[in-house]
């Protein structure tokens, strides 16, 4: 849903459009095998997000284990809408593919009333790859050191705003839980990018925000912002030092932007555990992982069996956050 910092532009040098197939030095499948010919792989965003970078990252370990090139193929639109709707229509043979998100095949689908698919009929979910953790961080200005004293803190002011980088995204979303759970008097401030958003907690204009790990690390260990929480069910690699909103007595508030690999409905087993295989293969590579968490994302690799259910939930649990802060797309 955001851009992640770092290495983006050698990234994207290195990648070009699309995924070019490396020497394989599996045998060729058998004539009539999964897979005999090029997968598409769509990303619903723009190149340069974090989805495309991630899956830019994790597609050539793939396409070694599959002895096929996978295409990355961006196709943005209506917030990850246009993409996905293109897989969801294709054939379910297993050479059209979507690295979906939290925007895409959650949010979207009570976010957006005229969405043409539905992600849980529409759709075969084949794994979560990626967790993009947040940090929920406040300017030096508040008087508070953990999540308890910024809650009781926010209850003694008629409002307190937090900044997001847009509305309906994960960070606008999870000041609305936030709110929900607590009852602090939170009031969202949509920005046009995370920069701007950043740029204002760090300057005092906004006391708060809860965004990307990598995104305001730098300014936490510079000593611009604090980190009362970490918004994820356990404590981040990047800053073990930080406990999590969980810890500090806020129950169930694991909110992470994160990324999953689609497949239209009714793809045959075969091919699901083909290509779920291939994927787990890929997110095990010791090679692959710190890349991944250089760019602020922790490898997952869910079964099928237990992404669907987990889809299940993330769906549910934005419904209910959506509707009682009344969010509206733009």
């Amino acid at each position: 849903m955001t851009l992640i910092a770092g290495t983006r532009r050698a990234l994207l040098a290195a990648a070009g459009a699309t995924i070019a197939a490396p020497a394989l030095p599996r045998p060729a499948l058998a004539q009539g095998a999964y897979p005999n010919r090029p997968i598409r792989m769509i990303v619903p965003f723009a190149a340069g997000t974090s989805t495309d970078i991630m899956t830019r990252l994790v597609t050539p370990r793939m396409t070694e284990e599959l002895g096929q090139p996978i295409v990355v193929e961006n196709r943005p639109g209506a917030g990850g809408i246009v993409g996905s709707d293109a897989v969801a229509k294709s054939a379910p043979d297993g050479y059209n593919l979507c690295m979906g998100s939290i925007a895409s095949h959650s949010v979207n689908a009570t976010l957006i009333r005229t969405i043409p698919y539905d992600v849980l009929r529409d759709f075969t979910p084949v794994s979560l790859v990626t967790n993009a953790p947040n940090l929920l961080v406040v300017g030096n200005a508040v008087p508070a050191r953990t999540l308890p004293e910024f809650i009781a803190w926010a209850k003694t002011q008629r409002s307190v705003a937090y900044a997001s980088a847009g509305n309906g995204t994960s960070s606008h979303l999870a000041g609305e839980l936030l709110k929900l759970k607590t009852g602090a008097p939170l009031e969202h401030v949509p920005y046009r990018s995370a920069p701007q958003a950043l740029t204002d907690v760090i300057s005092g204009q906004v006391p708060m925000t809860i965004y990307q790990v990598t995104a305001v690390l730098p300014f936490v260990r510079d000593g611009k912002m604090k980190a009362l929480a970490a918004t994820s069910a356990k404590r981040l690699e990047w800053t073990p030092e930080v406990p999590t909103a969980i810890e500090q007595g806020i129950a169930d508030f694991d909110v992470s932007a994160w990324h999953g690999l689609f497949a239209p409905a009714n793809l045959p087993a075969p091919v699901l555990e083909r290509i779920y295989a291939a994927l787990n293969r890929a997110l095990t590579d010791a090679a692959l992982r710190p890349k991944l968490v250089e760019q602020g994302l922790e490898p997952v690799g869910m079964p099928p069996a237990q992404f669907r259910p987990f889809l299940e939930g993330d769906i549910a649990k934005w419904r209910e956050v959506i509707r009682a802060a009344d969010i509206k797309a733009d």
